[in-house]
């Protein structure tokens, strides 16, 4: 007996519309106006925004550089810049490029440095988390001629039109509509009694997404050769 042919392909995706559908009949309901559809790419929104205060999604993290100039120590980022996992100063170009380290330091302990406005090769550097966020740095960058090359999360892209694909992977598509399906159903009365089913099965899906969602890499503890024994 011959084996089943399968497709030869892997491409299946939703786009927004046909996540809104699947969403309502998860839901236990029908879309059927054009308010439906309002609401569901409203709270579609927000989810968005919620996800970004759950922690470090994977394919949000992009890497950007910003060119310094001589004497100036305030820079805007990337104007989707939620926050900045790292950042170096990178002197050079090619074979004879460099990164230095930089220290990411607290609002308090920059404003404690005597002298802000001493110029020499910056080793930390204060992110200011405004709508727009902007980095400091501590001394202040004494050339034109390197840059601060930094690896940030970014906002998850806007829906646009209904039939965009979603700006996230694939393993997330899950999460995102059994999200939006508990909050189609907090918004409708009679749909009341489904909710507590369905927010238990989408906290499942996303914890389901999120701990595939993870560097990797290997981690090594090394301990220290010398401690300190303190009395509490």
């Amino acid at each position: 007996m011959a084996a089943p042919t399968t497709s030869g392909t892997a491409d299946f995706k939703l786009d927004f519309l046909q996540m809104i559908e699947e969403a309502f009949e998860q839901a236990g309901t029908e879309m059927r106006t054009g308010y439906d559809l309002r609401t569901a790419r409203r709270s579609l929104g927000l989810l968005g925004l919620e996800w970004a205060n759950q922690g470090i999604n994977l394919w949000t993290v992009q890497e950007a550089s910003v060119s310094l100039v001589q004497g100036t120590l305030t820079y805007s980022l990337a104007d989707d810049t939620i926050d900045v996992l790292d950042g170096v100063l990178r002197q050079g170009s090619g074979a004879t490029q460099t990164d230095f380290t930089l220290t990411r330091i607290s609002v308090s302990t920059y404003a404690q440095r005597t002298n802000k406005n001493s110029q020499s090769r910056p080793t930390e550097m204060y992110i200011d988390r405004q709508n727009r966020p902007t980095v400091t740095f501590w001394p202040v960058p004494p050339n034109s001629d390197d840059t601060f090359n930094y690896w940030y999360l970014r906002r998850i892209e806007d829906l646009g039109d209904n039939t965009n694909n979603s700006d996230m992977p694939e393993r997330f598509v899950p999460a995102m509509i059994a999200g939006l399906a508990y909050k189609i159903a907090q918004k409708k009365p009679e749909l009341e009694h489904r909710v507590p089913t369905l927010k238990a099965f989408y906290e499942e899906q996303f914890s389901l997404a999120a701990s595939e969602d993870r560097e990797k890499a290997s981690l090594v503890f090394v301990p220290l050769a010398d401690y300190i024994n303190v009395d509490v």
